[in-house]
């Protein structure tokens, strides 16, 4: 890691995990085609069907699969893994499901262990489900490899730009709706990232996030697009638009 990296890492994971290795591992083994240790189900999976269908993993909590209209399991799709923010669940993440039938992606909607994610907690087990919800949903959906990307709004966001840039070498695209912290443990690869965010925002306040992340991000080298816009904690319908158009239409896939 060069010492801009190293900087980056420095300013920003303070009280972050030491490492988020169950997720990235099994996302980098699976996108190369390296041979996965896969835990059998303990009971037939529901058939999936078009819009929202339970990960059915755990019985608390557990998150949602989205298949867009149109689907076949001819055809890879690519896949968004969609964060929520606090004190929610996967069900809240219809900022992606709004826009997968649009852009025919699937979805991948965990929720977090406890009432936040782990980089803004600093501990947890998220990184431990978030590995058998990412199997899972690759056992029962056709994803392209080449195409995948980290979504989340508000704490999702932050842990969208914590894990993200950690797994940047198979997540080619991150999408970051008002984020309030970055908190990478690693950097790897380069992922192109868009980051949205509300001049009015109280929650997370624009002068000390997005505003400090960008400049960051880009003089290290990353690849951003920015949007602000009037208003608050919130992410405008056409602002989602554009940042999955983004993603879908105006990139090449990730070379693996």
């Amino acid at each position: 890691m060069d010492i801009t990296r190293r900087a980056l890492m420095a300013a920003g994971a303070a009280g972050a995990l030491a490492a988020l290795d169950p997720f990235t591992r099994t996302v980098r083994a699976w996108a190369r085609q390296d041979p996965l240790v896969l835990t059998p189900p303990d009971r037939p999976r529901h058939e999936l069907v078009e819009g929202q269908n339970p990960l059915a993993i755990n019985n608390d909590r557990d998150g949602i699969i989205y298949i867009p209209k149109g689907y076949s399991r001819d055809v890879p799709r690519p896949l968004v893994v969609a964060l929520h923010g606090a004190g929610g669940s996967g069900a809240g993440a219809g900022f992606a499901f709004r826009q997968a039938d649009a852009f025919g992606f699937i979805v991948l909607a965990p929720d977090s262990r406890d009432w936040t994610w782990d980089s803004i907690l600093g501990h947890g087990q998220d990184e431990e489900f978030l590995a058998a919800a990412f199997q899972s949903t690759v056992e029962r959906c056709s994803v392209d490899r080449r195409r995948l990307a980290l979504a989340g709004f508000s704490d999702g966001a932050s842990h969208v730009l914590s894990i993200g840039i950690a797994a940047g070498d198979v997540f080619g695209h991150l999408l970051a709706f008002s984020p309030g912290l970055m908190r990478p443990p690693d950097a790897r690869g380069k992922p192109r990232i868009f980051i949205s965010h509300g001049t009015a925002d109280q929650t997370m306040p624009i002068d000390v996030t997005s505003r400090r992340f960008v400049p960051r991000l880009k003089a290290i080298g990353y690849d951003v697009t920015y949007r602000e816009f009037e208003g608050r904690h919130t992410l405008p319908p056409d602002i989602a638009h554009d940042a999955f158009d983004w993603f879908i239409t105006g990139s090449a896939p990730l070379a693996i």
